[in-house]
């Protein structure tokens, strides 16, 4: 008669393979919902100001290690902040011209151009993309008031600074 009474609790606790189905769908359907949502909430605050100098390329030459590493801070603060195509295509385009006339080398100045052209757009997830200031995935847009607002005041800082380079 025990064992009767087990079998009887053991059923009742058991379910039927579609209520364990149902189940498992509801629990499916709240994790994707948890992903989703946490996908959904990127911050929007700006990280700090941070520069390596020429990122991946030397700072100066041989005479002076730190000849051309003030373009390449002028332009990380460009980079940081993100922005529009157009505006990185500033950027880039100042880059070029800042270290022409610090080297007098135009060859130079393009190979670098070229460099950022390249390897700088903001898909790529790395530290030195376009907009790296934001959360990776901003893309290429203009910035919105609110981000305006917040590169406004942490430049107001950082200008208040000497920049120096990394090197």
């Amino acid at each position: 008669m025990d064992i009767m009474k087990q079998n009887e609790s053991l059923t009742k606790k058991n379910q039927t393979p579609e209520q364990a189905d149902n189940k498992m769908k509801l629990k499916f359907t709240l994790i994707l919902f948890i992903v989703l949502l946490s996908a959904c909430s990127k911050s929007t605050a700006l990280k700090p100001f941070k520069t390596d100098g020429c990122s991946l390329f030397p700072d100066g030459d041989l005479t002076d290690r730190n000849r051309w590493c003030d373009c390449c801070v002028r332009h990380d603060i460009a980079y940081w902040q993100g922005g529009t195509e157009q505006q990185r295509l500033a950027a880039d385009k100042a880059l070029k011209a800042c270290v022409l006339k610090k080297t007098g080398n135009e060859t130079f100045a393009e190979m670098m151009y070229k460099g950022v052209r390249a390897g700088g757009s903001s898909v790529f997830p790395n530290w030195y993309r376009w907009g790296y200031g934001w959360d990776y995935g901003e893309g290429d847009k203009a910035l919105t008031q609110e981000q305006q607002q917040q590169v406004s005041e942490a430049l107001k800082a950082i200008k208040s600074k000497t920049l120096t380079c990394p090197g």
